[in-house]
């Protein structure tokens, strides 16, 4: 009796460890995929500045690129000293762009948002090199952002908001957005890493629901730590089952670098593989300086990160100072990564590098002005 007793706890145990291997075994990416998805978005080939603010007092960052038609469209934001905007520009090759106008615009000072609008297209395509047009949802085009009343770089404690069009998105035009935020530092289920300042978002559809919900919104913030040090920025997880109302997904963030930023998300799938890239900076463990890189998932939760080459870092005068925030896609067998680009100057523009080489931009920064000892 003892014998068939130890038995049967024997195997018990050996399911219960096959169980455990296989939920450890599913959620990690293995390192030879993670070394293929490498070979596949590396880009080692900087083609150089594509947009140019068209003065020295305002900066250009944080690209989305989507496709309607046979066009390329960008959202970009631009800070001009005041706070963010939402611009659209338009592009026949990935390589030329031409600003159109803004998008989202600064507001009456009433409104929770007045002058901080950074906007991001939302519910793209995400199929690696697949359409990358938009998806309506509810017959509207979405757009998330993060915003805030005061004036100045960041200043305040911005939160996340959502706008949307039932309009063309390809064409110039203001978008409609909620009269109030859908994630704040106040909320009743807000969390230690984001209980400071929510930042960069990108929202994808996810019809599988892996999460049990459609809408996901990755987002990086700041907040106290355990600590009670600010400074950190790590991504988290939002969810959303009709884009308007929004909650978050667990209690800790689901990337996280400790002291330093992990920021701005862009997800592809290659595959049955979702990739995150995002950008490091400041980090006091690992690889130091301000990076862009990728982290590896098959359930959109838990995330396998990549500790290779960079993808993207400072080589280039245009980008000698930071070279980071990443909007990645892949178009007729070449892959652009775009990228905010800032020199030693402290110009900001949007760069790009591809998989193969496409030439050398003849874009860039607007002299600054020449001191006159007097």
């Amino acid at each position: 009796m003892k014998l068939k007793y130890i038995f049967i706890m024997v195997m018990l145990l050996g399911l219960l460890g096959n169980y455990t291997y296989g939920q450890s075994k599913r959620n990690k990416v293995p390192d030879n995929v993670m070394q293929s998805i490498y070979e596949r978005v590396k880009t080692p080939h900087k083609y150089g500045l594509v947009i140019v603010p068209e003065d020295n007092s305002k900066k250009a960052d944080c690209p989305t690129v989507f496709r309607k038609g046979d066009d390329w469209f960008m959202t970009y934001i631009i800070f001009n000293g005041s706070g963010y905007e939402t611009w659209l520009a338009k592009s026949a090759d990935l390589l030329h762009w031409k600003t159109q106008a803004r998008i989202l615009s600064f507001s009456d000072t009433a409104n929770w948002d007045c002058n901080q609008k950074a906007g991001y297209a939302a519910l793209e395509d995400m199929k690696w090199g697949g359409s990358y047009k938009l998806q309506k949802y509810d017959g509207k085009y979405w757009m998330s952002y993060f915003g805030g009343h005061e004036r100045g770089y960041e200043k305040g404690r911005m939160a996340i908001g959502i706008s949307y069009t039932e309009k063309d998105p390809s064409v110039p035009h203001e978008w409609m957005r909620l009269d109030h935020p859908v994630l704040t530092p106040d909320d009743p289920d807000v969390s230690w890493w984001d209980n400071h300042v929510q930042y960069k978002e990108t929202v994808i559809w996810d019809k599988s629901k892996l999460t049990g919900h459609p809408f996901l919104m990755y987002y990086n913030a700041n907040g106290d730590s355990v600590n009670k040090k600010r400074g950190a920025e790590r991504i988290g997880l939002a969810v959303s089952d009709d884009m308007l109302h929004w909650k978050r997904y667990g209690k800790d963030p689901v990337l996280d670098h400790g002291p330093g930023i992990t920021g701005d998300p862009d997800i592809q799938k290659i595959g049955d593989v979702y990739v995150m890239f995002y950008f490091g900076a400041f980090w006091k463990t690992g690889p130091g300086g301000v990076f862009n890189r990728f982290a590896c998932s098959y359930d959109l939760v838990h995330w396998t990160d990549w500790t290779g080459e960079k993808l993207i870092q400072s080589s280039e005068p245009y980008d000698n100072e930071f070279a980071h925030k990443s909007c990645v896609i892949k178009n007729k067998g070449v892959v652009y990564h775009f990228y905010c680009a800032v020199n030693k100057a402290q110009q900001r523009g949007i760069a790009v590098a591809t998989s193969k080489d496409m030439g050398k931009s003849s874009l860039n920064f607007v002299a600054p002005p020449v001191k006159v000892k007097k």
